[in-house]
């Protein structure tokens, strides 16, 4: 098991925890508006890190943002195997023709 999976299981076993003793329970509990705001904060924290030079902080940045992530699809039932699979169909497409296909510009 890779980290990714470690860290996906444990955001599945903590999504009926007591939101009282584990960070992960809430914010499964609080819903997705707040896990959303928890998504863009760490987004912009590691957009800013990557200003930086230190490989470190932009390191633990990108940490937070797949945590609040992976937590995010832990609650709306998206599996590691669900995201990965995703991205085993885009390999080898051109990402322009990728987007284009979603009809995006």
């Amino acid at each position: 098991m890779n980290a990714f999976e470690r860290l996906a299981s444990v955001i599945a076993e903590r999504k009926t925890a007591d939101p009282s003793t584990s960070y992960t329970a809430k914010l499964m509990h609080t819903g997705v508006d707040k896990m959303n705001k928890k998504i863009i904060e760490e987004a912009y924290e590691t957009c800013m890190a990557a200003k930086e030079n230190d490989k470190a902080h932009l390191t633990a940045e990108i940490c937070d943002l797949f945590y609040h992530t992976l937590v995010l699809a832990g609650y709306k039932d998206i599996t590691i195997a669900d995201i990965a699979s995703e991205l085993e169909r885009r390999a080898g497409t051109s990402g322009l023709l990728e987007k284009a296909s979603r009809g995006e510009q």
